[in-house]
């Protein structure tokens, strides 16, 4: 593209709809995190981080506990615990791509 605004002004838009997905994402893991355990905050949180600023694809970054809670850390280490968070985790993501069918690629859909 030879006009540098424009092409900012495009990259901008993407980045700024990549967000909105990533929001709306975020939204619904938290909800699905939500229903079995408690949550460290009701709301989705943003970070500047490099990896979460791709502007075509949505991405979240998931805190599953803190390892300085004792209680946390050994819930991470029980396999059932683990099964529940990705699984929520999963539910979440199919969840934002069942309201986003147009973002979502037929043959990276799994059956659910």
């Amino acid at each position: 593209m030879k006009d540098p605004y424009l092409a900012k002004t495009l990259l901008d838009l993407s980045q700024t709809a990549s967000i909105n997905d990533s929001l709306r994402l975020a939204k619904d893991v938290l909800h699905e995190l939500g229903s079995f355990r408690p949550l460290h905050s009701e709301t989705v949180e943003q970070a500047g981080f490099a990896v979460l600023k791709a502007p075509d694809i949505p991405s979240i970054l998931v805190e599953t506990a803190f390892i300085t809670n004792p209680s946390e850390e050994r819930k991470l280490d029980d396999s059932a615990y683990q099964e529940r968070v990705a699984k929520a985790i999963f539910d979440g993501i199919k969840d934002y791509f069942a309201q986003n069918p147009a973002l979502a690629r037929p043959n990276l859909v799994l059956n659910p």
